[in-house]
């Protein structure tokens, strides 16, 4: 057997740039070097632990220099924790790397003829802009790599937190968090206190074993709280001993409910959530309409930058009152109740049969009825039948998940030859894969980047897509 040949170890590189997935990146010897949690500017030692054709991954092992760009992180997780990389650049800087990257996914995967790309929308908080988060309880918390030099023997110790990227058990115990306001960290570390106190057992991730599961905080910007505890099993006891404790520490908590998910995975898709006091929903407002937040209604986890989404989505369609709208991939119909007022009539087409109910209440509290929704595939509900009978679409407005939207529902929408199409995506390279496949009927006339995600490499792009027939081009 041959031996293994030694990867390379990469002395005073300097950091240049950063590329796919929010790693900074320099070159050496013409290859590029990826490596996390650093930016340009940075010199540093790089002990490469991967070797491909085109690039190397690499780690850093030792600093010559601090980029003159870095700041001091607020989180005492940095680091460590999965979420939040960016928290060391400037925010101008995350923005400028954000809008880079939408133009080099548009250019480099979709080879597209671009307008000018309008800047970048900052969103207006940088620190607690989440209205969801979910937790892990588990009984053998992740050990940092200075507890893990220190030579200190740890015992056995619980964590409630979040799992450490690419390690579905593995949790690392999180004291404080900076994306969701108050009561959501006082309720988390309130939790712990009382399951310690009380002796209830965290979850075991890899036995499958343990009580205490999950809890997933909810909030409106009106300050009601919705709280799930997500149980292995039940003990009638023990369940309602946390859960009235959580009803009288916390005034804020407007729903609170609980789970018995004994499945293998954390999803809560096929679940049913138990109310066990209060109300079994959240109310939003935006813009003058309100919409109903349920335990596992999908609503955009940043609100205040939901609503400059939205209401770019509106100005890019342009509408005069007289068109058929189709809003694919419509969730709990936010978008499709939001411009409703602006089309003759709007169709939205979900997956999700339950985010479908949601979205028909939505249109219902807000006294909307020119709205229809349809639950199923998208590529199998789109068809000539149905626009027959529910009229083609003048414009589309499509927000697929990250993958992008199927090869066969391109070719409907190509088919189905609306005038424009807005397509708003949280993942540019494969929303440019997608209008390349367009490109033969559509020209790219606006984009407009929109930052939903600070201290992350995650951005949101909505371009506006004309048909070149209709607009003789």
């Amino acid at each position: 057997m041959g031996r293994r040949k030694e990867l390379p170890f990469l002395e005073k590189v300097r950091i240049t740039d950063i590329g796919a997935e929010g790693n900074a990146l320099a070159r050496v010897d013409n290859l590029v070097v990826f490596v996390p949690m650093l930016i340009p500017g940075d010199l540093v030692d790089i002990r490469v632990i991967k070797k491909r054709k085109k690039y190397l991954e690499g780690r850093v092992v030792k600093f010559h220099e601090y980029s003159p760009d870095r700041i001091e992180p607020r989180c005492i997780h940095f680091g460590v924790c999965g979420g939040c990389k960016w928290q060391h650049l400037p925010y101008n800087l995350q923005l400028k790397y954000k809008e880079k990257q939408v133009r080099d996914n548009l250019i480099r995967i979709g080879k597209i003829d671009l307008p000018e790309i309008s800047p970048i929308i900052g969103s207006s908080e940088i620190f607690m802009y989440r209205n969801k988060l979910e937790y892990t309880f588990s009984d053998n918390r992740w050990l940092t790599k200075e507890e893990v030099i220190s030579g200190t023997k740890f015992k056995k110790e619980d964590a409630l937190g979040f799992h450490i990227p690419g390690l579905f058990d593995k949790v690392l115990d999180i004291e404080e968090c900076h994306l969701q306001p108050e009561p959501s960290n006082s309720i988390k570390n309130a939790v712990r206190k009382y399951a310690h106190g009380n002796n209830l057992q965290f979850f075991d991730l890899r036995e499958q074993k343990g009580f205490l599961r999950n809890i997933v905080i909810r909030n409106s910007l009106e300050g009601k709280v919705m709280v799930i505890v997500v149980f292995f099993h039940d003990d009638v006891e023990k369940r309602n001993g946390l859960l009235d404790f959580l009803a009288s520490e916390f005034h804020q908590i407007t729903s609170l409910m609980y789970v018995i998910n004994s499945k293998k995975n954390d999803s809560l898709n096929d679940q049913d959530p138990i109310l066990y006091k209060g109300e079994n929903h959240l109310v939003e407002k935006m813009d003058g309409l309100k919409f109903k937040i349920g335990p596992k209604s999908f609503y955009q986890t940043n609100t205040r930058q939901a609503l400059e989404l939205y209401r770019i989505a509106k100005d890019f369609a342009g509408l005069t009152g007289k068109e058929i709208v189709y809003d694919l991939y419509s969730g709990t119909g936010t978008i499709a109740n939001y411009i409703a007022a602006c089309a003759d009539r709007v169709i939205g087409i979900e997956y999700v049969a339950e985010a479908v109910k949601d979205a028909i209440i939505n249109s219902e509290i807000n006294g909307i009825h020119n709205t229809h929704f349809f639950a199923g595939d998208m590529k199998d509900v789109l068809s000539e039948a149905f626009f027959t009978s529910n009229g083609k679409p003048d414009v589309i407005i499509t927000d697929p998940p990250r993958a992008g939207m199927h090869e066969n529902v391109i070719k409907i929408i190509a088919n189905a030859a609306p005038d424009k199409i807005v397509y708003i995506s949280c993942n540019p390279s494969t929303q440019s894969r997608d209008i390349q496949l367009l490109s033969a009927d559509y020209h790219v006339a606006g984009v407009q980047p929109v930052d939903m995600f600070p201290h992350t490499h995650h951005v949101e792009n909505v371009v506006l897509l004309k048909r070149r027939d209709h607009y003789n081009l």
